[in-house]
């Protein structure tokens, strides 16, 4: 059964009942069966849990060939409805991660798998990149070897992938966390990641479909995409 067909036989509404937003998101069912440890220990996890704003918890619970490989769900209204929808990694047992779309109905939409086990993505943000009415999700593409920063455009319930940038990293393989944010730079929305060998932090744009990267500041530790000269 798909994510979506649980959570709807789990969460049938009244007809016509005025659909409840996302307040809240967080993973569950702790799990060590893909035994990666990217994150610094096996651990991942089978189940997302959104905290509506009115009624009851909501719960979506991947097959067993899948995990939650992340550090916590991201709510961004990608829609522009008033609503936050759900950003998650989900790595699949044999083909690696994906970055995949929920919102309080279930499964919207997702990039397609990395194709490999153990291969993963780190997220970045979500932003409106390119001033077009449209968010833009951002993330790098196995950052401990691949290092590739792509951007996949979210419009009417589908990702579409937009642009690709080598050479970029956001994560260190064991660390607990991710690095890098999107920033506004001398007035535009920027991608803030590390250079591929963590000497530089660079700062990415997207203008007609193309990617434009340049070096910001010397990379100093996690806390120093937090000041960075000329970006909020």
């Amino acid at each position: 059964m798909t994510a979506r067909a649980v959570l709807t036989a789990a969460f049938l509404t009244a007809a016509g009942a005025v659909q409840a937003q996302i307040a809240g998101a967080r993973y569950d069912d702790p799990t060590t069966r893909y035994g990666h440890a990217v994150l610094g220990d096996a651990v991942e996890y089978g189940a997302l849990v959104l905290r509506m704003q009115t009624g009851p918890a909501r719960r979506i619970v991947l097959p067993h060939s899948r995990v939650f490989e992340d550090i916590a769900p991201r709510l961004v209204d990608l829609d522009g409805d008033g609503g936050p929808e759900v950003i998650v990694v989900e790595s699949d047992l044999q083909i690696g991660a994906r970055l995949a779309v929920y919102d309080e109905n279930g499964f919207v939409a997702a990039t397609p798998f990395i194709g490999q086990r153990h291969r993963w993505l780190a997220p970045i943000g979500a932003a409106d990149l390119d001033a077009d009415g449209a968010v833009e999700i951002t993330y790098v593409d196995r950052p401990h070897l691949a290092k590739i920063l792509r951007v996949w455009r979210f419009r009417n319930g589908a990702l579409t992938e937009v642009a690709t940038r080598e050479g970029l990293t956001n994560h260190k393989i064991g660390d607990p966390f991710i690095q890098g944010r999107i920033a506004i730079c001398a007035g535009r929305p920027t991608v803030l990641t590390a250079n591929s060998d963590w000497t530089r932090v660079i700062g990415t744009t997207l203008a007609d479909g193309n990617l434009s990267s340049r070096e910001l500041a010397p990379y100093k530790g996690p806390d120093g995409f937090d000041r960075i000269a000329g970006c909020d």
